[in-house]
């Protein structure tokens, strides 16, 4: 399912809010990234000394990335995809397909969303070093971050992705008596 720029500004309400929200994220969030190798790099090359917490800070924010953008990238049909044979079928069996392709998928998510969820309460009593040795230099004590709040990303993504993937089938079900027999091309076919 793909997603022009303009159908998305024209979403409202939660799914708009939650949108506009994972776009100001994927913005912050990569801008925190930029910030703190910029500061790595200058302190490194300039000044002689590391920032020994910015690898480890940065890290955490990309697994966050990942999880949670990864919903929003399938909404758009930025994921990889073969579509040799969704292409030659008709929207109904194209449907159908997908409905088939997914349960596999969904399952797995719920596997994930589980074991990852299980997975990082395991670890709550771990902090995360690299935010206690900045709030350590900063306030002089640490703040005591559980590293849950870095594996638990593994469950909210997978949760997200599962839940972008039934609204994709959803949506799909619901546009399916005005589907066109033959899909639109992707901005790489032309």
């Amino acid at each position: 399912m793909q997603h022009s720029e303009t159908a998305d500004a024209r979403v409202r309400g939660p799914i708009g809010w939650y949108v506009s929200t994972l776009r100001f994220l994927a913005g912050a969030t990569m801008m925190m990234i930029v910030v703190i190798m910029t500061a790595q790099v200058t302190a490194r090359y300039i000044f002689g000394s590391s920032l020994i917490w910015a690898e480890e800070l940065c890290r955490y924010i990309l697994i966050w990335q990942t999880f949670l953008f990864i919903g929003l990238a399938y909404t758009k049909g930025e994921l990889v995809a073969v579509d040799i044979v969704p292409l030659m079928l008709s929207p109904r069996w194209r449907l159908a397909l997908k409905a088939l392709v997914s349960i596999p998928i969904l399952v797995f998510l719920w596997l994930m969303m589980v074991n990852g969820f299980d997975y990082s309460t395991r670890f709550g009593h771990q902090i995360v070093p690299a935010v206690d040795f900045i709030f350590m230099s900063l306030i002089g004590h640490g703040v005591g971050l559980s590293i849950f709040w870095v594996y638990v990303s593994v469950a909210v993504g997978s949760a997200l992705l599962a839940l972008h993937i039934i609204a994709s089938l959803v949506l799909d079900w619901r546009q399916l008596p005005n589907a066109p027999e033959k899909p639109a091309p992707t901005e790489a076919e032309g």
